[in-house]
């Protein structure tokens, strides 16, 4: 009995279940309130993401708040998919991130009052306020006018290109990072012709690699552009979406086989085992870079000089369910964070042009100040069109044509419209074979 008794004393202290918000009245007792939050262990470098962030966070405010952190061994697709299970369960932590990289869910969670306006926060922080790039501050602000998403206060650090292999590039006689799109789909052909796969990408989840990708050529035109402002767009079946089909169909005939109904690690892996010669990712994967490799790996921003970037797509919420002590603390660290980053950029920007900043991070830097179109992440819409990537790269289908609405199926029948080439709408009956491929009746 003492046994057990012991147990479950021990049981209240162990740091998986410091973020559960039925503990929050317990440790708020204390004079220090402690601020639950999940942070994740990149589970293919084994570093603790945020680390940095954390520790100084409690030594600036040690005594007063304490973020409590419960490191998880995940991928962060695997945390934000897990934000569903734990919103179930009520046992969120204070402070959650990504959340806006999953709509529906962040829809969800703003419609049911789960998370805290942060606008009067803000109102009486002017100083905060005022740090906060407006276009960060856009994209955090909701339909109606609220703040739900703490802004990360900068897009230096959510900027995405691609990493390529200046290796892999010189045995298929490339010289350089191609600038156009026209020369880009060259590339891809010229590696293939050597031997060489051209990308490394991924299906699963928000298949957001190869989304990168379609959306920075989508954002080459001003229709396109405007088509990825909106949250969720009503239909596909338009001249952008067409294009956009049309995009990923073409890159699935540039990847590996194995990239169909895998994740992100995958990706990863093929393209640090030189199995791809490029990957599209973002800032973030600098840290994350396997020890061994050398000066291979450069990094450029997107055909046409574009970056993508949507800062609130990281955003991070404070859950409402919370005490208003806690809540504070939450936004306190909210702020603290903004300053952090601030920083972070002032440093990074400051070493611009210094021979001890490595060679990848220079090419990040020059490409983030050299004035370049920075669009909107495509990625939180993804999930609407992940069927359509899967189903093009499945079967290697002749339907550029069909709009990201079609439903596709293994096997059987689809009808609906598509977009003729013509561009008018026009009916569509569509037999998809057993083996995937795809027959696009009347095209």
């Amino acid at each position: 009995m003492m046994f057990f008794l012991f147990m479950m004393l021990c049981g209240m202290a162990v740091p998986g279940c410091a973020g559960t918000e039925s503990e929050n009245t317990v440790k708020e007792e204390s004079s220090v309130i402690s601020i639950p939050i999940i942070f994740t262990v990149d589970p293919t470098t084994g570093k603790k993401n945020n680390q940095e962030l954390a520790d100084a966070f409690n030594k600036a405010y040690a005594g007063k708040y304490y973020l409590d952190v419960e490191w998880v061994l995940e991928t962060e697709e695997e945390y934000r998919q897990n934000l569903r299970r734990m919103n179930v369960t009520d046992s969120l932590p204070a402070v959650i991130y990504d959340v806006c990289t999953i709509p529906s869910f962040y829809m969800m969670m703003v419609e049911e009052g789960r998370l805290e306006d942060l606008s009067p926060y803000l109102e009486e922080d002017l100083s905060w306020k005022t740090n906060i790039e407006p276009f960060v501050l856009q994209g955090s602000t909701y339909a109606d006018g609220e703040v739900y998403l703490g802004p990360i206060s900068t897009s230096a650090f959510t900027c995405a290109g691609i990493f390529w292999n200046e290796d892999l590039f010189a045995q298929a006689g490339i010289d350089r990072f191609p600038e156009t799109w026209e020369e880009f789909w060259e590339c891809c052909d010229t590696l293939k012709e050597h031997g060489i796969t051209p990308l490394a990408l991924h299906t699963e989840g928000t298949g957001w690699a190869p989304m990168l990708i379609a959306t920075a050529a989508l954002a080459e035109s001003k229709e396109g552009a405007e088509f990825m402002r909106q949250m969720l767009p009503e239909s596909y079946d338009n001249e952008s979406g067409l294009y956009l089909g049309e995009v990923l169909q073409k890159l699935f005939s540039y990847t590996t086989d194995d990239a169909l109904h895998t994740d992100y690690d995958v990706a990863y892996s093929n393209f640090f085992s030189d199995k791809a010669a490029m990957i599209p990712n973002g800032y973030w994967l600098i840290d994350q870079i396997p020890e061994n490799r050398g000066d291979e790996i450069r990094f450029s921003s997107f055909p046409e000089h574009t970056l993508v970037a949507s800062p609130e797509t990281f955003g991070w919420a404070v859950v409402s369910t919370y005490s208003e002590e806690v809540k504070e603390g939450a936004v306190e660290f909210l702020k603290f964070r903004t300053k952090f980053n601030l920083e972070e950029k002032k440093e990074l920007m400051d070493k611009n042009g210094r021979t001890e900043i490595s060679q990848l991070l220079q090419d990040y830097v020059n490409a983030y100040n050299n004035n370049p179109q920075i669009v909107p992440n495509y990625q939180v819409k993804a999930t609407g069109i992940k069927g359509l990537s899967e189903s093009i790269f499945q079967g290697r289908s002749d339907c550029s044509k069909l709009s990201g609405e079609m439903e596709f199926h293994p096997t059987g029948r689809d009808t609906g419209s598509y977009t003729a080439a013509s561009g008018g709408t026009e009916d569509y009956t569509g037999e998809v074979c057993a083996d995937g491929a795809g027959k696009c009746a009347g095209i």
